[in-house]
């Protein structure tokens, strides 16, 4: 299940204060690295991951690689840092996608 627009913007409220789980250095993008950022998208659901290796075209590649590696979604991103966010059904409390809403 993909994040709506209104869910995306509740989710890089809640990524703001968040720690980079995961950072990229010079040996770039591994399969180790890949492997760890799965790992903490099934615990967490809402990542950040610290890039700090090669230009920002390389970056983007990074990033769109991560994307379509791990099924996550870009939440955001901020010169070095990215967000993603990835659904968890078997995540025994899964975080929720933005306030619930009042019922009418």
């Amino acid at each position: 299940m993909r994040p709506t627009e209104p869910q995306k913007r509740w989710l890089k409220q809640q990524v703001h204060h968040l720690k980079p789980v995961v950072s990229l250095g010079q040996a770039g993008l591994t399969e180790p690295v890949l492997a760890e950022i799965e790992l903490a998208l099934d615990h967490h659901e809402l990542i950040k991951v610290k890039i700090a290796a090669g230009d920002r075209a390389l970056r983007d590649e990074f990033i769109a690689t991560i994307a379509s590696r791990t099924q996550a979604d870009l939440i955001d991103r901020i010169g070095n840092m990215a967000a993603f966010f990835r659904a968890n059904p078997r995540k025994k409390n899964p975080l929720a996608l933005g306030p619930t809403p009042n019922p009418g």
